[in-house]
């Protein structure tokens, strides 16, 4: 799924690290050593925080505007792209087995023709899941 939130970024008092947190997504909080750390590291956190949350069938927050959330004059504020179904292929590359049914025509022209099985479902699911 894709996703777009608000990212706020605050400067730590030493203007050494920012903090980073999705107002949308409660517990989702993380710092970087500067503001493109920090970009990163929240878009990191964000797409995990959604990714447990869809395999848990967790209510996910819509965004909120960014003109209803509140923020402090020395606090950034940004727009963040999240794609868990890309992150998923990123992080999780570990293969599972599972056995599907075919008609019997069907798995034989697969064969005579070379083709993977696990790929095509793969490259299917993919398209049908976006």
């Amino acid at each position: 799924m894709k996703y777009i939130y608000t990212a706020i970024f605050t400067p730590s008092e030493d203007g050494k690290k920012y903090y980073a947190r999705v107002p949308d997504l409660p517990g989702c909080i993380t710092t970087g050593k500067d503001l493109s750390d920090a970009i990163e590291q929240i878009t990191d956190a964000a797409n995990g925080w959604l990714v447990v949350a869809e395999d848990m069938g967790d209510p996910i927050n819509p965004p909120t505007p960014q003109d209803e959330i509140e923020i402090d004059d020395d606090t950034l504020v940004s727009l963040i792209q999240l794609d868990t179904i890309e992150y998923r292929a990123r992080t999780d590359t570990r293969a599972v087995r599972k056995n599907v049914s075919l008609p019997a025509w069907l798995a034989a022209m697969a064969d005579r023709r070379k083709i993977n099985c696990s790929q095509v479902l793969q490259e299917g699911l993919m398209r049908k899941l976006g």
